[in-house]
């Protein structure tokens, strides 16, 4: 039986310590991870990213300064080879505006931080499944 690939995640977040909980965390757990602590440095990754470069699910801060999560959304959302790919919010705003935009944006889920780690790997690999199956063929 083949082994299933491992996930790919790219996340984006401000905060140094979040980035650190997804590079050891989600590593351990099988996943593949690119961070951004900087939203343009993340815009530019997709803008000029090849395909097989894409990851199969982003994890968005909401709150960052420069460019907010929301705003990311919908620019990695007007790239063909990044439409498809599922975004989980996450964000240490719990209010329901912001579940509301994040959601109405372009989010497939929201997580609040602080997550259990064990919770979050649930959401990505739900996530995963369903990129893999709204992946373009190459």
């Amino acid at each position: 039986m083949s082994e299933e690939p491992r996930i790919k995640v790219t996340a984006i977040d401000d905060d140094e310590t979040i980035l650190e909980i997804y590079e050891t965390g989600l590593a351990q757990a099988g996943c593949e991870v690119r961070s951004f602590s900087e939203p343009k440095k993340a815009r530019e990754f997709f803008a000029s990213a090849k395909q097989e470069d894409m990851p199969d699910v982003i994890l968005m801060d909401i709150m960052m300064p420069g460019v907010d999560g929301i705003s990311l959304m919908g620019d990695i959302r007007s790239h063909d080879a990044a439409a498809h790919i599922p975004i989980i919010a996450v964000s240490g705003l719990n209010d329901a505006a912001t579940l509301n935009d994040a959601l109405l944006f372009g989010a497939m889920d929201y997580m609040v931080k602080p997550f259990e780690l064990d919770a979050l790997m649930a959401k990505i690999k739900k996530a995963a499944e369903l990129s893999r199956k709204r992946a373009p063929k190459p």
